[in-house]
């Protein structure tokens, strides 16, 4: 099963040791199930850094792009909850990338995922997105890994949200995000090195200095998980 719906929210951060516990009690309990309430939003992931550093990695799953946008959305990101107030400052470093899903190859989730935030070199868009598809539908079968995922970030033109305010004023974004998902850790630390390094990426189309980061499953809703 490929991403459902066409819109997704990518988001990193790092959360402090010492706020952990009470973030991923928040977040499970609290923030995704109000998010899963919301017309338009079909799964929710939450991702730990594999090297247990204090990186975070969020994936929303949407019908549509619209979704983002959507009065549902808006409402609820400009009336966060007293639990959300106090949580919110402590979201360190945030890339919040609101995305169009481009391709997706094989099922959403697996024990790891390997995020890449790249973007395409002057000209070289179509070559890119090629090899990227290419290199998709090959995680979907090969040994260890389990699916491939591009999505492109469009930030779209709104008022800061009272959420975004909290934290402290604007988010980075990313420009284009590829997740490969897998089963075993070492295949997806190769995949990072050689097919996604920085030299396989720049000779098949991309910028220097993408950013790359895997991460371990943590906990995932559906709507129809916290209904």
């Amino acid at each position: 099963m490929a991403l459902l719906g066409q819109g997704a929210l990518a988001m990193w951060w790092d959360m402090a040791p010492a706020y952990r516990g009470e973030f991923e009690d928040w977040h499970t309990h609290e923030h995704f199930p109000e998010r899963m309430a919301i017309p338009g939003f079909l799964r929710g992931s939450r991702w730990a850094a594999a090297d247990g550093g204090e990186g975070f990695f969020i994936l929303y799953e949407m019908e549509t792009y619209g979704t983002l946008v959507s009065p549902g959305y808006l409402a609820s990101l400009n009336a966060p909850s007293p639990w959300s107030t106090k949580m919110m400052p402590h979201h360190r470093n945030m890339v919040r990338s609101q995305c169009h899903v481009l391709e997706s190859r094989g099922g959403a989730l697996s024990g790891h995922a390997l995020t890449v935030r790249l973007s395409p070199a002057d000209g070289a868009a179509g070559r890119l997105r090629g090899y990227l598809r290419e290199l998709a539908d090959a995680l979907r079968v090969r040994p260890g890994t389990s699916a491939g995922h591009l999505l492109q970030t469009e930030t779209p033109k709104i008022a800061a949200t009272t959420e975004q305010k909290i934290r402290g004023g604007a988010d980075k974004a990313a420009d284009w995000v590829f997740i490969a998902c897998g089963y075993d850790r070492a295949v997806l630390q190769s995949l990072a090195a050689i097919e996604l390094g920085e030299q396989g990426l720049q000779e098949r189309g991309a910028r220097a200095n993408a950013t790359r980061g895997l991460y371990t499953l943590s906990h995932s809703n559906t709507p129809a998980d916290v209904s």
